[in-house]
């Protein structure tokens, strides 16, 4: 405790108050005191002794001990309050702790004061500290949140400012080639059209990993065959796409709610794949199972593609981590697609044999409307 503590009492009787002090000597409290019982005197010691503790009588002939509480709570001071009185019944007791005081003390027991006056100051330092530790946290948050949105306006404005100038090259990349009939740097068109295409498809992943960690999750309807058929859309023009055998399931016995954002991001990802590394010596098949019943939805996305070699397997999910060199990609896809998933409280599971292909598990709730 500290040793120039400084106390106010709000007592009328002289006796008493002399009687609190000799009993705080008496346990060795080292401390300055002033005592007062009107209102003006009471809030200038409020402002000019600045008190450590305030020992409050109950009933004074011009002043109480509720309206010095809530005097203090409206200045916003934040000192402990005890109150020192006479018999009071245990209802008024608790009606002046739940207007901010920290305990009671009886005039017939005051032995209990100076352990009480030390319990207060040791609760209001935690409480003090605790509030402090929250105001902090709350200003961390605050500035998390400008962060974040200002990141998330960089990673939007920068994603933007480099597509634009890549797509403007892919034209002029395109003119060449149509001004080059003899295809006389053929090759070199090809690399330069690829180079672009590989740059963007990591620009967009980008874009979708940001968008992912940010966006608030929508919980709509979805129709699972028209999100398929959308995605097959997008992968198209994927090298290899033609050549690929789409065999699709959907079983449902109930109406299937999720992110459609994230369901389209999971399935565009893993088709991609699929795609991308098809093995082009077999007949290519991509099969996509699903059952969806009230509690969820189990999705299989199964391929013949070259497979995963099995010690590479439980890294596939890590951020920029490729399992071959066949793709050009950034590896982020795979990564992309299990934080969607967590993102939608599900759980996603590969499994894989080199050389004859990869199936992945994924499973999430149906987000039905009252379920979450």
């Amino acid at each position: 405790m500290k040793k120039d503590l400084k106390i106010l009492m709000l007592e009328d009787l002289e006796e008493d108050a002399h009687l609190v002090e000799r009993t705080l000597r008496k346990e060795g409290l080292s401390f300055d005191w002033q005592c007062v019982d009107t209102h003006p005197e009471f809030v200038k010691a409020l402002s000019e002794f600045k008190p450590d503790v305030i020992l409050s009588d109950h009933a004074m002939p011009q002043f109480n001990s509720i309206e010095a509480l809530k005097l203090i709570k409206h200045q916003g001071i934040h000192v402990p309050f005890i109150l020192v009185t006479g018999t009071v019944s245990e209802e008024f007791a608790v009606n002046c702790l739940k207007l901010g005081a920290q305990d009671y003390v009886l005039k017939s027991n005051l032995s209990r004061l100076p352990s009480a006056i030390r319990q207060a100051l040791k609760q209001f330092e935690v409480e003090l500290k605790r509030k402090r530790a929250e105001t902090d946290l709350r200003r961390q948050n605050e500035e998390l949140v400008k962060i974040n949105r200002e990141l998330d306006n960089f990673v939007y404005s920068v994603s933007h400012n480099l597509r634009a100038p890549l797509l403007s090259i892919l034209g002029l990349v395109q003119l060449a080639q149509r001004d080059d009939p003899s295809r006389t740097f053929g090759q070199y068109w090809d690399m330069m059209t690829k180079s672009i295409y590989n740059l963007d498809e990591t620009i967009k992943e980008i874009l979708d990993y940001s968008r992912n960690a940010r966006i608030e999750i929508a919980r709509v309807k979805v129709d699972l065959n028209t999100v398929i058929r959308e995605v097959r859309e997008k992968v198209q023009y994927i090298e290899y796409y033609d050549r690929i055998s789409f065999q699709i399931s959907v079983s449902q016995s109930a109406d299937f709610y999720s992110d459609p954002f994230r369901l389209s991001m999971i399935l565009t990802n893993l088709l991609s794949n699929s795609i991308i590394y098809c093995n082009t010596f077999v007949e290519s098949t991509i099969a996509i199972e699903a059952a969806i019943d009230l509690k969820e939805a189990r999705i299989k996305v199964a391929d013949n593609g070259i497979g995963i070699d099995k010690n590479l397997l439980p890294r596939v999910f890590e951020m920029f981590f490729r399992a071959t060199d066949r793709s050009d990609g950034a590896g982020l896809g795979l990564y992309i697609v299990k934080e969607a998933v967590d993102k939608l409280k599900g759980s996603i599971l590969v499994e894989s044999v080199y050389g004859e292909g990869t199936t992945f598990f994924i499973s999430m709730p149906n987000q039905a409307p009252g379920r979450y």
